[in-house]
């Protein structure tokens, strides 16, 4: 076991990485975090911020001289930066549970190579790949392999020319093409495993986006115990085969009432937020525990949750002048947990804050949410 007052190290400065450090704080640990933004969320609050690039090896050899174990709460920190960092301290989750996780040819190949439930695909590597995929895949969405998220890196193709045209706008990249599935639902299932195999699953939310970002979780989600059980099953399933340590966020699509994964995200996820409001233990708890060998905690939820949220357009008017949100119509709603996360500037899709609204009753906790998303001027003109 790794115990206070040990310093833990944070490849990432997002808000996922400023939970982590807080979390970690409670619990007595220091943190140092490495991200190439001095302005990062993370680094703001931590013991120490190196402001440098995950491939800068004297930055790396100062946080393996200094810290005790590491992690990421950023899916495309190199690989090969967790391989080096591994050579000198604990690094979880390790390098090649997150190789899968960071390029989508790679995790598609691993769940059809596990049997585990997947849409068809087909892997572009060239415009030949794309000639000779099956028709029966159109129509499709083309993504790219690496460094797409939030809907970026994506283009719906109805047909084999489209699909041609957005790979070269893509300038080549290699590429999933995705076969276009009808969706009844998204869902959710956030998970922690420890160096032992013990899981501790969360129960799944149900996710709805906007604009390709994630803007509504509702926990627990609205579906039936089989497939609730199923989703967990999946989860848990694929953080044994990829011996995965720390904490997992696994997306699922539900299509004529059957699961199918959508991608798996090696670190917190931004629908498991509620968790800090919500449960017993949040999921950065879980990681800082999975990081340092404490026994993981029990994580059920004290209260059903349903968080919204908060993109950097709320704060422009109208007339597009920049505003801060009035914050007041928030902290009047009864139940309701603001957290913004300190970045130093609001642009349109940039995740800012999110809110969680906590009660006994589901369907009043989301009634109330849906009232306090709309008081604070989130549109849903546009999807």
């Amino acid at each position: 076991m790794i115990l206070p007052p040990a310093t833990l190290g944070m490849l990432g400065g997002g808000q996922l990485g400023r939970f982590f450090v807080s979390a970690a704080h409670e619990m007595g640990y220091k943190v140092w975090v490495l991200d190439p933004d001095q302005n990062s969320p993370a680094g703001l609050i931590a013991d120490r911020h190196l402001v440098a690039a995950y491939d800068d090896f004297a930055a790396l050899d100062e946080l393996s001289a200094n810290c005790a174990a590491v992690t990421t709460e950023f899916e495309n920190v190199p690989a090969t930066t967790l391989d080096y960092l591994a050579k000198f301290i604990p690094v979880h989750p390790s390098a090649s549970a997150v190789a899968v996780c960071q390029n989508r040819i790679a995790e598609k190949t691993f769940l059809a190579d596990n049997d585990i439930p997947h849409g068809p695909f087909a892997a572009i590597r060239s415009e030949e790949d794309l000639r000779n995929a099956d028709p029966a895949l159109f129509p499709a969405v083309l993504k790219v392999a690496r460094f797409g998220y939030d809907g970026k890196g994506q283009a719906r193709v109805a047909s084999l020319d489209a699909a041609i045209h957005a790979f070269h706008q893509f300038g080549c990249e290699a590429c999933v093409l995705e076969k276009m599935l009808q969706l009844d639902a998204e869902v959710s299932v956030v998970l922690a495993r420890d160096e032992a195999g013990n899981v501790r699953n969360f129960t799944p939310g149900e996710n709805s986006h906007r604009h390709g970002i994630l803007d509504v979780t509702i926990v627990p989600a609205r579906l039936s115990p089989a497939l609730t059980e199923q989703a967990c099953d999946v989860a848990c399933r694929i953080a044994e085969r990829l011996g995965y340590i720390g904490t997992l966020g696994v997306e699922f699509f539900i299509c004529d009432g059957q699961l199918v994964v959508n991608e798996m995200a090696p670190r917190p996820h931004n629908s498991g937020h509620h968790t800090i409001d919500a449960n017993l233990i949040s999921q950065y708890e879980q990681q800082v525990r999975a990081l340092c060998g404490l026994p993981l905690g029990e994580p059920g939820e004290h209260s059903a949750a349903v968080m919204v949220n908060l993109l950097g357009e709320l704060w422009y008017g109208a007339d597009d002048h920049y505003r801060e949100p009035d914050w007041s119509v928030l902290h009047a709603v009864p139940g309701l947990r603001l957290h913004l996360y300190g970045k130093h500037h609001a642009r349109p899709g940039r995740k800012m804050g999110h809110f969680t609204v906590i009660g006994d009753d589901p369907a009043k906790v989301l009634v109330a949410a849906l009232a306090a998303r709309e008081a604070i001027g989130i549109q849903d003109d546009e999807h």
